[in-house]
């Protein structure tokens, strides 16, 4: 285990809670905003911040950070646009767990690109975090329709811009490559936005704009800095397993918020998902431990 390790999964633990409670601010922000514009400036505020914060920086980027951004920008705006695509088309809580489901794929997708074959144990450990947030966040009968193809195709997204941060982000600077992959989604949700919905109807009031920078700032700016950072000791897998614990705080901030009630599958799902980050997290040590025995 490196040195900072520690360090790098308190990071992932505060991005899962101000992803979590990203979902009531988006909430209360798309009232009035609409999914397109809300997602392009959300990365416009973010990505000027982290311009204006590391100005004299810029001047590094070359030919080879311009094309990690875009490689992982790009990966970013398909979670992003998927996500939201699955949310319109089915309902909240079954798209949700789909699209939340990159841990499952991470392992293979960072077996497919980076060379680095799985072990066991992250399968076992995936497997169990997928079916926790099965009964976690899903709410009905479970099919699998046009809505629901497309947040599984987000889920492949997110896995695959962990995997592309692991793979594109190896060596650079944390804070330029962060600032670029959020100029690249802000690029391409504007032309989104243009295209397919209309500027002139936004009505911006203080919960709009307060909704904008916590999340351009906080849920985007703070949080995909720390988990650039945290990437650098932690792998992959533990990485997808840790984040998904965003889903267990969305549902404490809806039952904070909307008053939303645990059930006792909720809970077993909640068993599930802590009994896997504990195996992801202890089984390499055990391991190692009994063959020194």
């Amino acid at each position: 285990m490196k040195k900072n390790s520690m360090l790098g999964k308190l990071a992932l633990l505060f991005v899962a809670v101000a992803w979590g409670s990203s979902m009531v601010v988006i909430k209360g922000s798309t009232d009035t905003l609409s999914a397109g514009a809300l997602l392009a400036c959300r990365f416009t505020v973010a990505g000027a911040l982290l311009a204006l914060a590391n100005i004299k920086k810029i001047k590094q980027i070359d030919k080879d950070y311009i094309k990690s951004g875009i490689f992982i920008g790009v990966c970013l705006f398909m979670a992003y646009f998927t996500q939201t695509i699955g949310v319109m088309l089915e309902m909240p809580g079954k798209s949700h767990f789909l699209s939340s489901a990159y841990c499952v794929f991470v392992p293979f997708l960072g077996w497919l690109i980076l060379k680095d074959k799985p072990k066991i144990f992250h399968i076992i450990a995936a497997t169990m975090c997928a079916i926790g947030i099965i009964l976690v966040s899903v709410a009905g009968n479970f099919s699998i329709s046009y809505g629901d193809s497309i947040s599984i195709l987000s889920s492949v997204f997110w896995a695959s811009q962990i995997i592309a941060i692991a793979k594109w982000g190896k060596g650079k600077d944390p804070v330029l490559i962060t600032m670029l992959q959020f100029v690249v989604c802000a690029v391409l949700a504007w032309v989104f936005t243009l295209f397919t919905e209309n500027p002139a109807a936004i009505q911006w009031d203080m919960g709009a704009v307060g909704g904008v920078l916590y999340l351009g700032i906080v849920c985007s700016g703070i949080c995909f800095l720390l988990q650039t950072i945290a990437q650098k000791t932690e792998n992959p897998t533990s990485v997808s397993i840790i984040l998904s614990f965003e889903n267990i705080f969305g549902l404490v901030f809806g039952a904070v918020f909307f008053g939303e009630k645990f059930t006792p599958r909720s809970i077993m799902g909640f068993v599930l998902i802590f009994a896997a980050i504990l195996i992801a997290e202890t089984e390499p040590s055990f391991l190692k431990k009994k063959k020194a025995k």
